[in-house]
Order: C-alpha cells, then sequence, then structure tokens
C-alpha cells in the first residue's frame, strides 16, 4: 500500500453510505435472521423497499453455487436500483462453494475471486476507492453480515453500532506482534498505519500473544490462530479487530478462532477467510487502508471493504452502517 494513497483517505469524507442505500436481506426461514433483521431496519430506519425476504434453508454452512445464484436473483429483484450495499442478517451459511456468502453477493459467484492452492485471486475494484456509490460506479454490491450466535448478541453489536456514529472516538489502535512467523505478514505495513493514525487515535505496536486489560480499543490487528483473553479489553463502540488466520471465517465450525468471538467480546466489525487462503497479504484487510477510510468518516461496510485487496475468499461481519467518524453535516445556510 503507499502511504500517500492512505494519508490522501484520510481528509473528510464528501459522504458515506446511507440508510436509504443499504439494502437488508433476511431469511425468513431464519428466525434468527428475522429477529435481528426486523431489529436492524427498525434501529436503522432503513426504507421498507429496501429490504428483501427470502427462505433458504440455515443450517449449513456451505450454500451450493447454482441455489445461490437463483437466491441472489429474488434478492436483487426485490431492491430498488439506488441499493447500493447489501446487509444480510444471518450467521450461516457463511460461504458459497469458494467463495464468502458476502463476496458472493457482491461479485456474483465467480470462480476468478477463488483460488486452487496458495494462488492470488482477482482484485477487488473497489480496494482502496473513492467511490461513494460502488453500485452505480462499478455495478457491485458489497455486503457484510451481521453475524451473531443468539438475538440478544445481535443486537448488542447493531445497538454499538449506532452508539458509535459520530461519537469521534480517540482510543487506540493496537499493531499486535504475536511472533507467529506466518501470520505476522502484516507487520511491514504497520508503520504506513501509525503514520495514518497520527493526531486521531493513539497507534501501539505491541509484541506479545495478544491485548489483555486495555481498556480503549478501537483498532486491533494481530496474526494469530487463536487469541487469548478478548473479554479482558473494552473495545469502544464501532472498534474493528481481526486476526489473520487459515479459517477465522468459518463462523461456527473453525478449528482456529473464529471471528465471532470479536464480535462476542466487543468488536462492531471483523474479517476472517472461510477456505485455505495461505498467507496472502493481499486476502486481509491492510490496517492502514481501513484506517484512512474509517477515521475519513466512511462507514464500517465501505472501510472494511476498501481495505481488502482479494477478497473473495473472506466474510466481513458486523454492523455495516457503523461510521464512528462521520462528522454532521454543515447547515445549508452555511455551505459555500
Amino acid at each position: 500500500m503507499a502511504v500517500a494513497i492512505a494519508l490522501a483517505a484520510c481528509a473528510p469524507a464528501a459522504s458515506a453510505l446511507t440508510a436509504a442505500q443499504l439494502g437488508v436481506v433476511i431469511n425468513t426461514a431464519d428466525p434468527l435472521s428475522t429477529a435481528l433483521g426486523d431489529y436492524y431496519v427498525q434501529r436503522r430506519h432503513i426504507p421498507a423497499g429496501n429490504v428483501s425476504r427470502v427462505s433458504f434453508d440455515a443450517h449449513r454452512d456451505d450454500m451450493p453455487a447454482e441455489e445461490f445464484r437463483a437466491l441472489k436473483a429474488r434478492v436483487d429483484a426485490q431492491l430498488p436500483a439506488g441499493v447500493q450495499a447489501y446487509a444480510l442478517t444471518w450467521t450461516q451459511p457463511y460461504r458459497v462453494g469458494c467463495m464468502s456468502i458476502t463476496s458472493a453477493f457482491a461479485f456474483g459467484f465467480d470462480r476468478g475471486y477463488c483460488a486452487s492452492g496458495c494462488a492470488p485471486t482477482r482484485v477487488s475494484a473497489y480496494f482502496d476507492s473513492a467511490s461513494e456509490a460502488p453500485y452505480a460506479d462499478l455495478h457491485f454490491r458489497p455486503a457484510m453480515s451481521i453475524a451473531a450466535g443468539t438475538v440478544d448478541e445481535g443486537r448488542r453489536l447493531v445497538d454499538r453500532g449506532v452508539r458509535s456514529d459520530g461519537s469521534l472516538p480517540r482510543g487506540s489502535a493496537y499493531l499486535v506482534r504475536s511472533g507467529d512467523p506466518d501470520r505476522d505478514v502484516r507487520l511491514a505495513g504497520y508503520a504506513d498505519a501509525a503514520m495514518v493514525a497520527a493526531g486521531r487515535v493513539r497507534a501501539q505496536v505491541v509484541d506479545g500473544p495478544g491485548l489483555r486489560n486495555r481498556d480503549d480499543v478501537m483498532f486491533y490487528f494481530i496474526g494469530a490462530a487463536q487469541v487469548p483473553d478478548l473479554r479482558s479489553n473494552r473495545f469502544l463502540p464501532g472498534a474493528v479487530a481481526d486476526h489473520l488466520t487459515s479459517v477465522g471465517g468459518m463462523l461456527g465450525d473453525s478449528p482456529q478462532m473464529s471471528s465471532l468471538r470479536w464480535l462476542e467480546a466487543g468488536a462492531t466489525g471483523s474479517y476472517g477467510t472461510v477456505v485455505e487462503p495461505c498467507n496472502i497479504v493481499a486476502k486481509f484487510p491492510d490496517p492502514a487502508v481501513l484506517m484512512a477510510h474509517y477515521l475519513s468518516g466512511e462507514t464500517l461496510l465501505e472501510s472494511y471493504w476498501k481495505s481488502v485487496a482479494m477478497p473473495g475468499q473472506g466474510i466481513f461481519i458486523g454492523e455495516p452502517l457503523a461510521s464512528p467518524y462521520r462528522r454532521a453535516a454543515a447547515p445549508a445556510a452555511s455551505r459555500g
């Protein structure tokens, strides 16, 4: 990542994704999806026309590609053209064959975003882009799953996102060196992340297996298969946290730590890969790019998506519209 690009992105954002631009997809066959989806629509004041209600089997991790194509066609037919992104309201299924469910909704099922073995995939045109309307600009709707194990956990996640809006938290960005050489591959970008954070949040490079008893976590990046002591820390509303490992995006059955553990501990957004990506750094969030867009006032969904160059194998989870650094618009009379 070029430092100049990240620093430029810290300029005030002209606009960010709004409720009127977000489509919410609810699985009526899944009581958790229905309850959480209805709650999200109410809390975020999503227009009724932006809600797609479909039905499919939720008791599985993987949805076959042909079934998914039919599902996506039904969803797209229900939503207006002005919708720029999707909020999915379920935890399972979390993948479509070799793609995550969020990337499959964004790109359509496309094997160009998969890889056989340790190989790169197609690059997202949305990576570190200035686009404020991805469907209008790129004919692409990024997606995030409001994932939770229970309705109460999901509601708490949504509430954290809503509470974060415009809060301008100082907090800290923790860039952790775990000592795992296979998973510490983002270390080279930590200096750029610290530059992006300067004057906005405190950036600290920490050595060890993880954080413990920190009370100001806004950003937390680490490479590790398991991260201890998550619940000993206090995550600020809108906080972002992820761990670079092989299959953190296997939300319910991962042999490693599931990305859901971050949300359960109090983070508002996370990311993980659903199939083995190898440690190709472009398949994981770039902390500096993510922080640059988030600190400029963009939403969690926009910032996370723009931070991953090759997102086909990774799932984005959290509260899509959380925007802690979005400032209130100036009164019309004061605009020049």
